[in-house]
């Protein structure tokens, strides 16, 4: 009988060479992030420094106020892909996808095809060779190496059948990047020329575009480290309760392998676990609109604490 080959560790088996390199990853990892961060810093200063610009204290808390915001939108992206229809635990109507796929447009999450297959690989190989982003081979590997040098062969998986019979989210993965394009690139065109027509203050319209941009990156690198790295190796409890508020419960994992097909990464009862674990928390509330039906729910977070 014949042996199946050993695998090698993702980190070894793709090479970190230019063929590899994943260019759209590395804009929506670093590029766009830094060019988030030196465009606030960029307004607030050209805020002091011309007097013309009229830069006044309260835009300050309303773009900390945009940038939570943006935080929780791409959570009810990134949260009901991952524990609705990635691990199919229950059923979300046409309205509550809508919902889904545009805000993980927002999130940056690439195609949900590709998403959804690493995320299966991730549970057939947890924490072995296989694993697309196993933390046993570099911590900086499965926060950001694995998004960054890719194998062409991952993306040529077909897309699971679950989410080929949405036909909101085969459109929406079929033309990812021209609503990105609109989403990111000409929506906020138009709102700075209506913003400039209407004379409304540019400085204080770039200040509340880049504060949703670093919004988008810290939900973005939480989820990585949070779940990828932290949820997969002992840390302090303080950082995994920062994690879990910046991605909506996400890094709440350490269950998260046992009983997979859970939209509750916390037990139901309890006003801290509603508010940290609020991804489940939205869940609920789908239900409770009939957008969504036949949750599923680990028995230990049913049980009242």
């Amino acid at each position: 009988m014949s042996q199946l080959p050993i695998r090698l560790p993702r980190a070894e088996e793709i090479k970190r060479t230019w063929r590899h390199f994943d260019i759209p990853s590395l804009f929506s990892a670093i590029i766009y992030p830094a060019l988030g961060v030196l465009g606030f810093i960029g307004a607030v200063i050209a805020g002091f420094a011309f007097s013309g610009l009229h830069l006044a204290w309260w835009y300050f808390p309303i773009c900390i106020a945009v940038t939570a915001l943006t935080v929780f939108i791409c959570n009810q992206g990134i949260g009901p892909l991952h524990r609705v229809i990635q691990h199919n635990a229950g059923e979300l109507r046409a309205p509550a996808q809508l919902m889904v796929v545009i805000n993980c447009v927002i999130a940056m999450q690439g195609s949900l095809k590709d998403w959804v297959n690493y995320h299966s690989q991730h549970h057939r190989h947890s924490d072995q060779p296989g694993d697309p982003h196993n933390p046993a081979e570099g911590k900086f590997w499965a926060w950001m190496g694995w998004i960054l040098w890719r194998d062409p062969e991952d993306v040529k998986r077909p897309m699971a059948k679950r989410l080929a019979r949405s036909r909101i989210v085969s459109f929406f993965d079929q033309h990812y990047l021209p609503i990105s394009a609109i989403v990111h690139l000409l929506i906020p065109a138009a709102i700075y020329l209506i913003v400039f027509l209407l004379g409304g203050s540019i400085l204080l319209t770039l200040m509340l575009h880049t504060a949703a941009i670093i919004g988008r990156a810290i939900q973005f690198h939480a989820t990585t480290l949070g779940v990828n790295v932290v949820g997969h190796m002992k840390a302090p409890a303080w950082v995994v309760w920062l994690l879990a508020v910046l991605t909506g419960g996400e890094a709440f994992h350490e269950h998260h392998h046992a009983f997979p097909r859970s939209i509750l990464h916390r037990p139901r009862k309890g006003i801290i676990n509603r508010l940290v674990d609020y991804n489940g928390t939205m869940l609920l509330v789908l239900e409770k609109l009939r957008l969504a039906r036949n949750y599923q729910i680990a028995p230990q977070f049913i049980e009242k604490v």
